[in-house]
């Protein structure tokens, strides 16, 4: 409904209006939890040997974008805005970022050296096995892409942890 307000605004009341759908945005400072902000909160409950609870099988699949990915796009929005307003765009990592539970798991056992501490538990009511949106009227309309692969991403919010250890005591 947020959405379809923020357009029709745009379009009623000539407000400069922009909306931008987010898909699994993590970086640093970012403290995640559970239910939101779920790689910052493996990255950092794996490093602070925390219980981790995957729920249904970990292999759900998310496309995920670094926080400066992000702020290239809203970058994009402020420099076209009287060209795009009224306009929705979805912006993640699209199809060449997308990332498992049970890989992010992985990629921080290998990267970290150790065992991760994990709790299964049932599917989430409306947890969606997959979701990757698709990123094209961004790269047509705003010129923007996803620049930052999810490995570099990770290895990048790890080392913001490490930094920080003091912030999670």
């Amino acid at each position: 409904m947020a959405d379809q307000y923020t357009i029709d605004y745009s379009r009623v009341y000539g407000l400069k209006t922009v909306t931008l759908r987010q898909s699994c945005i993590y970086g640093p400072r970012q403290f995640g939890i559970e239910d939101q902000g779920w790689v910052a909160w493996f990255t950092i409950a794996a490093m602070l040997d925390k219980e981790i609870t995957v729920y249904g099988n970990g292999m759900q699949i998310r496309d995920v974008l670094h926080v400066d990915d992000l702020v290239r796009a809203y970058q994009a929005v402020i420099e076209k805005q009287d060209q795009i307003s009224g306009q929705s765009f979805n912006i993640g990592g699209g199809t060449k970022n997308t990332l498992s539970l049970l890989e992010l798991l992985e990629r921080l056992r290998t990267t970290l050296g150790k065992d991760i501490n994990l709790r299964w538990d049932d599917w989430r009511p409306g947890d969606q096995p997959v979701f990757v949106c698709d990123v094209s009227k961004a790269k047509k309309e705003l010129g923007w892409q996803p620049t930052i692969d999810v490995d570099a991403g990770v290895l990048k919010l790890i080392e913001w942890v490490k930094d920080h250890s003091d912030l999670f005591a």
